[in-house]
Order: C-alpha cells, then sequence, then structure tokens
C-alpha cells in the first residue's frame, strides 16, 4: 500500500489506511512507498500504539520495472538494474518480488523476468491492474516457480484491501514476513461481500474467478 506522506501520487494517511483495513478483516498491512522509506520509524511507532501489525518496505523502480523488498535497511537513492538491486537485498537478508510485472505503465518488469534470478514472488493478482496483465503474471509464477502474491497497491481508499495475500502462518514480527517468503504457501486473495476468498493458481481452476475482476482494475 502507498501512504501520502512519501508517496506522493497517494491520497491515503496511513491512519486511514488502518481503520479501512481493520474494517476489512485485514490481519495486517504492509507500507511500500515509491523509492522511499522514511515511514518506518512512524509506522513502528503507530503499529505499538494501534496494536495492528504494520510492516515496512519499499516499491523501488530498478532499471527493469518495479521490485517490493521487505527486510532491508537501505537502498540505492539512483535506479539500477533488477539483479544489482536483487543482489543488495538479498545481501541485507531480505526478500523481494515483482511488482505488477505486467501492468501497461512500464513499470513492470515484464519478460525481464526471464533474466534474472533471486526473486522470491510474483505479484499475480493486484487491485490496480487490468485481467490480462494478473493472468500473465500468474502464468509467470508457474513458469518460475515463484510464491505467488496479491496485494491492493492502493492509493484512494477505495482500493484499499481490495486484493491481499494469504499467509498460512502467523506474521507477528518483519522478521516473520522475511521468513515466510523463504518458506512459501501464500497464495492471491480478493475482498468480497465481507470476506477475503483465496485463489490456488497452482490448483485445477487455474484462472482467476469472474467475480475478481469486478473488484480489480
Amino acid at each position: 500500500m502507498h501512504e501520502m506522506r512519501n508517496s506522493k501520487d497517494s491520497f491515503l494517511t496511513l491512519e486511514e489506511i488502518v481503520e479501512i483495513a481493520k474494517r476489512k478483516g485485514l490481519g495486517g498491512i504492509c507500507i511500500t512507498d515509491h523509492d522511499n522509506m522514511d515511514i518506518r520509524d512512524f509506522a513502528a511507532e503507530y503499529s505499538r500504539r494501534t496494536g495492528f501489525r504494520i510492516f515496512t518496505g519499499i516499491e523501488y523502480y530498478s532499471l527493469q520495472g518495479d521490485i517490493v523488498a521487505y527486510g532491508i535497511r537501505y537502498y540505492p537513492r539512483e535506479r539500477i538494474s533488477a539483479q544489482a538491486f536483487i543482489n543488495l537485498v538479498r545481501e541485507q537478508g531480505g526478500v523481494c518480488y515483482s511488482a505488477h510485472p505486467f501492468r501497461n505503465n512500464r513499470r513492470g518488469m515484464e519478460e525481464h523476468l526471464d533474466e534474472v534470478t533471486g526473486l522470491s514472488a510474483i505479484e499475480v493478482l493486484n487491485g490496480s491492474t487490468h485481467r490480462d496483465a494478473c493472468l500473465t503474471a500468474a502464468a509467470y509464477a508457474r513458469k518460475l516457480d515463484l510464491i505467488p502474491v496479491g496485494a491492493s497497491d492502493c492509493h484512494v481508499p477505495e482500493k484499499v484491501g481490495v486484493c491481499a495475500t494469504y499467509f498460512p502462518m502467523e506474521i507477528e514480527t518483519e522478521a516473520d514476513l522475511v521468513k515466510a517468503f523463504r518458506t512459501g504457501g501464500m497464495k492471491p486473495a480478493w475482498y468480497e461481500n465481507g470476506s477475503y476468498h483465496v485463489v490456488d493458481i497452482h490448483g485445477p481452476e487455474r484462472e482467476f474467478p469472474d467475480e475478481v475482476w469486478m473488484h480489480v482494475k
């Protein structure tokens, strides 16, 4: 999710995001601002104060497209290649995945996914990405054997929590989050009629149900 203090294209405060996330039944949220992690200390304090889990990562715009990373403390202030960024994340003990790789805004990694190593996952269900791009991402997740995840990628209130990731284990700390991406088992999910619905892209029905696209861009 994107928060307006550091993502200039967002119209959401952290306080608003948490309020909506709680209402929808999310167990926690991740703030991944564009090329910025300055919200980390404020988010950690707000998490302690509210008792709601908030994790801070980054959506870094590499030369080959956007990559979400967790478990890092420093990141480049200039654009570097996707592989160099992945290597930097792994050197810090972090994990990363390709965000909306086939979105039609020239910020996804697209076929560059075939050229890199070290990604843990791929975003296959994104609340601000069209159907065909999500389905192509799901096909790549199967092809490259990457963990499929979902994200609302919200910038406005109505998009908070429209898509999410189901974790089969409890995530209480940033270390738990990083470990989960090494263990796997996560699945993308979408919100409808007061609850979340999980999709198994490796199951017999590999395409997302039609109902998904009523809530995704």
